[in-house]
């Protein structure tokens, strides 16, 4: 770890292949900030794996705005598409054109431009 970056209070959400690391760290100047790390795992050809880290390194000045942006994003999401995770669709050899049941928003055909004797 990195001189003056002491790690104060952690937390780990594991989510599949992501983990996603929450830690509280101390500045030289003795103030804290946290930093959210995701770590996804992958798998090479051979069997072998390793990991790609994005951090984010937020401090308190932005708490209050990124945790009302992050909310409304998040509130946005669930009343747009609802809370249910679609699993095929994180499948590695998902393909939209596979996918028969997909009707993307830019679709102009509607449900009730279908006949049953299409089916």
């Amino acid at each position: 770890m990195e001189a003056g970056q002491e790690e104060i209070y952690s937390k780990v959400l594991r989510a599949g292949r992501r983990t996603y690391f929450f830690d509280v760290r101390e500045t030289k100047a003795s103030d804290y900030y946290l930093t959210i790390t995701e770590s996804k795992k992958f798998t090479n050809d051979d069997g072998s794996y390793y990991y790609k880290k994005h951090k984010i390194y937020l401090y308190k000045e932005d708490f209050e705005e990124f945790r009302s942006l992050l909310g409304e994003m998040m509130d946005f999401i669930i009343s747009e598409r609802g809370s249910e995770v679609i699993s095929e669709r994180h499948q590695k050899n998902y393909s939209p054109n596979e996918d028969s049941n997909y009707i993307s928003s830019d679709n102009k055909e509607s449900f009730s431009d279908l006949n049953f004797e299409d089916i």
